[in-house]
């Protein structure tokens, strides 16, 4: 049995899957297992796949025959894992070759620990563009290590492939099938609401920026894409603040709402959005970024009207 068991979800990553799976091999730790879980890729990722794992037993291969949705191929990963400690990463993710060892050091002091690391933005072809993941996703300001589950109520910035946990941790903790693009975010909140994260700044993994992830791009699929992400999150945060309503401090509800607001005025939904701005200021008063989320917020309001005329 070996200690880290690796999952990696695939899924029409041809030009990038051989480098993601060599990058987990070809850690200066070998006691692993790496599970790719194919969700019928319709490229020529399997051949790919099955390839490696001829040359490598450490690989286990499972496929789908029709495609499942991300869900389903976390869950099958996370419940193949042998290991005691659970790692993943995305098919067009890369890793830097001593990612496990430096994450085992943490966990060996405290392995009930989430780990996870910095990342350096990468484009198609592998080379850096320069920026951090944080830098990316506007995080640098952001808690990263300790208690992070009242941060991470008004979003998710965890690095996911750069993750590292114990797998008991779990205890049956999987991602939720009634999400097709935030199950990342909720699985994540989840972890937080239990345990302390623990950061390591420096770069241990590579988030490639490409044309094909899901929720970047242009046109009408990734714009339905987006408004679908954006419908998920308001369920999650509006779950979140029923369910935790009493550990939640103000200021942290303020933040929700204004997450809030962002996402309804992003759907056309105005009503809604003001009624979650007024309700920002009504759980703290005194902040000033109440005047930026409104400014912010009529600004679309204008802009969209002006579109449509």
């Amino acid at each position: 049995m070996p200690l880290v068991s690796v999952f990696m979800k695939s899924f029409n990553h041809e030009s990038f899957i051989s480098e993601a799976i060599e990058s987990v091999l070809n850690q200066d730790f070998e006691d692993l297992e790496l599970i790719v879980v194919d969700d019928a890729s319709t490229d020529k990722s399997r051949a790919l796949i099955e390839d490696h794992a001829n040359r490598d037993a450490r690989i286990r291969m499972i496929f789908h025959e029709e495609n499942s949705g991300i869900t389903t191929v976390v869950n099958d990963g996370i419940n193949a894992a042998e290991g005691k400690f659970i790692a993943q990463i995305d098919s067009d993710d890369v890793w830097v070759s001593d990612k496990i060892r430096k994450q085992l050091a943490v966990l060996e002091r405290n392995e009930n620990l989430i780990v996870w690391s910095e990342g350096e933005v990468i484009d198609q072809h592998g080379y850096p563009l320069g920026k951090s993941f944080s830098e990316l996703i506007k995080s640098t300001s952001k808690v990263k290590s300790g208690g992070l589950f009242q941060t991470l109520l008004t979003g998710n910035y965890i690095f996911g492939s750069s993750l590292m946990y114990k797998k008991a941790n779990l205890d049956g903790l999987r991602y939720d099938a009634r999400l097709l693009y935030n199950n990342d975010y909720k699985f994540i909140l989840e972890l937080a609401h239990k345990y302390e994260f623990y950061y390591i700044a420096e770069p241990l993994a590579k988030y490639r920026l490409h044309g094909k992830n899901t929720l970047v791009g242009s046109g009408a699929e990734a714009t339905r894409r987006r408004r679908v992400a954006y419908a998920e999150e308001i369920w999650i945060h509006q779950d979140a603040l029923r369910e935790y309503q009493a550990e939640i401090i103000d200021a942290g509800k303020a933040e929700i709402y204004h997450r809030l607001g962002f996402c309804h005025a992003e759907l056309g939904e105005y009503r809604k959005a003001l009624a979650c701005y007024l309700l920002a200021i009504k759980c703290d008063p005194c902040r000033w970024s109440h005047i930026v989320h409104i400014a912010l917020f009529l600004q679309k309001v204008l802009s969209d009207w002006l579109g449509m005329h």
